[in-house]
C-alpha cells in the first residue's frame, strides 16, 4: 500500500497554496497573474511558490523577466495512488446504498 502523501496534505493545507495550485491546475502561469488573481503582495505569493517548488509541486520556466509556473503531475499521481482503495470503499458503500434506495422505491 502506497504511504500516506502527508507532507502534501500539509502543504496544501494553507488557504492561498491551496488556491495558487488550483489556478495553476488549468496551465501554466506568470507570477503577476497569481498576485493578481489572489490579491495578495508579490513576495507573499513568490513564498509560497518557492515553498510549492521546494516540495515538487511546482515547477518554473523562466522567459526573460518573467517566470512562469506549472503544476508537476507526479506529487498528484501519487496522491491518487494513495486514494484509489478509498475510491473502491466509497463505491463499495455508495452502491449498497443506491441498491437500497432502489429496493425502497420499488416497494
Amino acid at each position: 500500500m502506497p504511504v500516506p502523501p502527508a507532507p502534501l496534505f500539509q502543504l496544501l493545507a494553507e488557504p492561498r497554496r491551496l488556491e495558487i495550485v488550483e489556478l495553476l491546475r488549468d496551465g501554466e502561469r506568470p507570477v503577476g497573474e497569481l498576485v493578481d488573481a489572489l490579491g495578495i503582495s508579490q513576495p507573499a505569493v513568490s513564498k509560497h511558490l518557492r515553498l510549492l517548488k521546494t516540495a515538487g509541486v511546482v515547477d518554473v520556466r523562466p522567459d526573460g523577466q518573467r517566470r512562469y509556473y506549472h503544476l508537476k503531475a507526479e506529487p498528484f499521481s501519487d496522491l491518487d495512488a494513495w486514494l484509489d482503495p478509498y475510491r473502491e470503499l466509497w463505491s463499495t458503500h455508495l452502491d449498497r446504498l443506491e441498491a437500497h434506495l432502489d429496493a425502497r422505491r420499488t416497494t
